[in-house]
């Protein structure tokens, strides 16, 4: 099956505005919804009203991290949420960064393969009804069973950037879910998981033929986002290192504006999908050419009307 995802809710729009929109997703060509979670809205209620109003989706959290919820109450809500769209949640999780987690949710960003494995292990037996006692690696749980198990349990996908969590994901999980990388890219994070493993990106799209607006707004986003240290490895890894030595440099040395100024047009324009609509709905599609199943837009602002923008780049 084609996928073709949209990343809610939208930078601007009320919640509750939604509504209408997301009713219309599933005629417009669009199968899946997917939240995200920093320091906007929360992950999963978005989804529940979602659930509501466009029964058809699936739906998706890109991602909830391991740390800022117990592993009962991460059990919990997904469960709640599986219960609303009985074999249409995907549960995304993940390790997140030491920002959110230590600084803005006062958790200890520790052993973050450890955790994110032993969640995963963990959620796979509560998500299945069982009753779980067991002593991970990073936590232990005792005598700990969901009241309300949801039928089917939802699928878990994980956060995965480099080849070890990426095998993780393909060995334990139900897929891939991953972040800030060019359609280039994808053929080399899809050899890690190999060809049968879900993969899934968020990929920023910026519908707009300014493209200095376009990679003045992506230079911000990519300073902010490639400068954490998870970000900064995985694109040693996929061979952007020498290319953002720059912009890590300054941004080190306390030159925000440096930072951004010094990353070259050609990263932009490799991260930042902008132009006109055709153009951007051809670039998504050349994430899923090169080995992409699930494509999660995430719109960026302009300006425009965000639902006619979402509209301009449904699936063709």
């Amino acid at each position: 099956m084609k996928r073709w995802g949209i990343t809610i809710p939208l930078t601007g729009v009320p919640l509750a505005a939604h509504k209408e929109m997301v009713q219309e997703l599933p005629d417009l060509g669009y199968t899946d919804a997917w939240s995200a979670e920093t320091a906007g809205n929360d992950a999963f209620t978005p989804l529940v009203l979602a659930s509501q109003w466009a029964p058809q989706l699936r739906l998706g959290t890109a991602i909830v991290p391991v740390y800022t919820r117990g592993p009962g109450l991460l059990a919990m809500s997904a469960a709640t949420v599986a219960e609303l769209a009985p074999g249409r949640f995907v549960l995304g999780i993940g390790a997140s960064s030491p920002v959110i987690v230590k600084n803005w949710n006062a958790a200890e960003f520790e052993a973050p393969f450890a955790r994110s494995r032993d969640t995963l292990r963990f959620l796979r037996s509560a998500l299945a009804g069982e009753k779980v006692t067991e002593t991970y690696e990073s936590f232990s749980v005792s005598k700990f069973r969901l009241e309300r198990p949801a039928d089917p349990p939802p699928s878990i996908m994980l956060a995965a950037l480099r080849p070890g969590m990426l095998r993780l994901a393909a060995k334990e999980a139900d897929g891939a879910i991953t972040n800030w990388l060019a359609a280039s890219d994808v053929p080399k994070v899809r050899a890690e998981i190999g060809p049968d493993t879900e993969l899934a990106a968020r990929i920023f799209v910026c519908p707009t033929e300014d493209k200095a607006a376009a990679r003045g707004l992506g230079r911000m986003l990519i300073s902010s986002y490639l400068t954490v240290p998870v970000y900064a490895a995985f694109h040693e890894w996929l061979g952007r290192g020498e290319a953002l030595a720059p912009m890590r440099e300054a941004w080190a040395a306390g030159d925000r504006q440096k930072a951004n100024q010094v990353i070259p047009d050609e990263v932009v324009d490799d991260l930042i999908v902008h132009g006109s609509l055709d153009s951007c709905r051809e670039q998504v599609q050349s994430y899923v050419d090169n080995g992409l199943t699930t494509p999660i837009i995430a719109l960026l602002p302009t300006g425009e009307d965000p639902f006619a923008q979402v509209r301009g780049l449904a699936p063709r």
